[in-house]
């Protein structure tokens, strides 16, 4: 009886901090219900047993909320559904790099590398930009531990972007022709 009502409270609590992240959130036009927070929680359950996990004092899900909240790409629409899909990336990525890389790095860098260069892609943040930093992790690279996780998006990006300058002669020319 004891224990039941421990894991009730800790629902409890953790559902409170999630739907608290309303405060910083709402200012971005995001709002969770209580109903989303228990759905984003409930897939949170099913995350840790498919990576195999176990979390430890406070959840994830408030630091996602707060990191990526004043997305560009995040609308109300989706919001839930991007959450659900962020810590499950999280959460495998946190096995893909052995648990080398503490939350916030991982966070700064999931952040940098969706807003910089996946445009908001989910699946390329998943299978390209963190798949490549992960193979850099395992490698021995360690340079993210300066920096916090902050400015490493582009070191391993192997995908040639933009020159914003080259487009505006080129186009230019085009014009002038």
């Amino acid at each position: 009886m004891d224990l039941e009502w421990m894991v009730l409270f800790q629902q409890q609590n953790q559902l409170a901090k999630v739907i608290e992240t309303n405060q910083a959130s709402a200012q971005y036009g995001l709002v969770l219900t209580e109903q989303d927070a228990r759905l984003i929680l409930e897939e949170r359950k099913h995350t840790l047993q498919e990576q195999k996990r176990v979390e430890f004092g406070e959840s994830i899900v408030p630091k996602i909320i707060c990191e990526f909240c004043d997305s560009d790409y995040i609308d109300q629409s989706h919001y839930v559904d991007t959450i659900i899909r962020l810590q499950e990336i999280f959460f495998l990525y946190k096995n893909e790099m052995l648990d080398e890389i503490t939350d916030e790095e991982l966070l700064h860098l999931m952040k940098e590398q969706y807003e910089q260069i996946c445009f908001g892609d989910l699946d390329y943040l998943e299978s390209t930009c963190l798949a490549n930093f992960a193979q850099a992790v395992r490698a021995g690279y360690g340079g993210y531990k300066e920096t916090q996780g902050y400015g490493e998006a582009s070191r391993f990006d192997e995908v040639k972007r933009w020159d914003y300058d080259l487009y505006l002669e080129a186009l230019k020319e085009l014009c002038w022709r």
